[in-house]
Formats: structure tokens, C-alpha cells, sequence
């Protein structure tokens, strides 16, 4: 039976004000509704919405002033922080001889590719499965999960090996503009597997990168699923200050 997927509660209210701020609903300068307004609004705990207020004004849209509440800044300005570098190479990561690409075509959605894209668990999508080699060996499983319907007039369900990367190739096929993508990196043990076509034990802890690429309008287009035995690779990110 299908679940359906929500994006968490402090992500709808973050959205839903950051496109109030862009269509000027909550022009520059003015005050946002209260927690209690926004509590009520979004049937939302309180600790939820501050959460989502936090973040917010961690990232630039909303300001505090101390005793009269927050207020809109406006779309950031600033340069946000930049993917590191591994998670840049899996969008942009062409099919070269490094690269074997085990698997292309229709797949039912696994639920952690369902939650990145908002989708119902178990919908089609097109899936590719790629094996990085060096070396030293294999370093990384990757997959790439993206709508049926945003794949149709791509070479991304065919079983051939692609030469340009996945943003890239969507620019071109479909004029797509991309916004912002978001990575969540985490630890575990390797499935049996992962572990055979890593050529790893089954004890190795393995990294897994989770990127998660949006559109201008805060959707989910696609996402890319890495897995990376933990001794093979060290991820490095830099980010601005102020």
C-alpha cells in the first residue's frame, strides 16, 4: 500500500514564507505573524515553529529585533554555503570509463529517494546506478532517482553510458533551471550488497550523501543517493563566515 510522504512540518512553514516574501505578501521591512499566529496557522507546535523561524533568519530571509518581533530582510543576498565537492562531482558526474553504470530504467521509488522528492513510497521513477572505480579500487555506489515525467525526452532512462552530467543534461534537453540543493550525510553499516560491489567487509561503516536538488520554486526535482566505504573518501566544505 502506498504511503504518502510530507515534507516535515518546519520545512512547510519555511517555504510557504519564504514564497510570501518573494511574491511580496511579506514585503521588506514588515513584520511576519507572530508564533502564536503562525502556530495556529499551520497547526504546528510551538517548538516547530521557531524551528522554522530560526532557520529563516539563520539564512538570511528574516531578522529579530529585540522587544518588537521579527521583520522581512528580503531574499538573501549573500552567497549561501557551497556543496562540497564530492556532493557537486555526483551532479555533474558524466559516465566515463571510471564509471559503470549498472542499472537504467523504471524502478518503484525506495523510501528514502520517495522522501527526498516528496513522493508518494513505491511511484515510478527513473533510477541510474553507477559504480565509481579508482585505483584502489571501487569508492562509491551512486544512484540517481528523478520523476517519470521529468525524464521523458532524456537519455536518462537508456541503458548507455552518459558523457555529460545529470544538470547539465537536463539544461540542455529540457531547459531546466536549477536553484539550490541541499546534502545530508550520515553513517552505517553496508547492506550485503554494497558490500560485495564495494568490496568491502560487512562490518566497514560506509558514508552515505544524500543531495537533493530544488527548483526555483522550492521543489524537489531529483536525487542522488551515494554510498562511500568511510576509509576511502574525506569530505571537505567551506563556507562563508559573514
Amino acid at each position: 500500500m502506498a504511503i504518502n510522504v510530507r515534507p516535515p512540518k518546519y520545512a512547510v512553514i519555511v517555504n510557504a514564507v519564504q514564497q510570501r516574501i518573494e511574491n511580496g505578501t511579506y514585503p521588506p521591512g514588515t513584520g511576519i505573524p507572530s508564533e502564536t499566529q503562525l502556530v495556529a496557522e499551520f497547526e504546528a507546535s510551538r517548538p516547530i515553529v521557531v524551528r522554522a523561524l530560526g532557520i529563516l533568519q539563520q539564512d538570511g530571509w528574516i531578522e529579530s529585533q529585540q522587544g518588537k518581533g521579527r521583520f522581512v530582510i528580503g531574499r538573501p543576498t549573500a552567497t549561501p554555503p557551497r556543496l562540497d565537492s564530492r556532493a557537486t562531482e555526483l551532479l555533474n558526474q558524466g559516465e566515463s570509463a571510471s564509471v559503470s553504470l549498472l542499472r537504467a530504467g523504471t524502478i518503484m521509488a525506495p523510501n528514502r529517494a520517495a522522501s527526498a522528492l516528496e513522493l508518494n513510497a513505491e511511484t515510478p521513477v527513473i533510477a541510474r546506478r553507477r559504480l565509481v572505480m579508482a585505483e584502489i579500487g571501487p569508492v562509491e555506489l551512486n544512484s540517481l532517482y528523478l520523476p517519470v515525467e521529468l525524464a521523458a525526452g532524456t537519455d536518462l532512462h537508456k541503458p548507455e553510458p552518459m558523457t555529460d552530467g545529470v544538470l547539465q543534461h537536463l539544461t540542455d534537453r529540457k531547459g531546466l533551471e536549477f536553484d539550490h540543493a541541499t546534502e545530508r550525510i550520515s553513517a552505517r553499516l553496508p547492506t550485503a550488497e554494497e558490500a560485495d560491489l564495494l568490496a568491502i567487509g560487512k562490518d566497514d561503516a560506509v558514508l552515505t550523501l544524500l543531495v537533493t536538488v530544488f527548483d526555483p520554486a522550492g521543489r524537489p526535482q531529483l536525487a542522488v543517493d551515494a554510498v562511500i566505504p568511510a576509509n576511502r573518501q574525506e569530505i571537505e566544505a567551506s563556507f562563508p563566515l559573514r
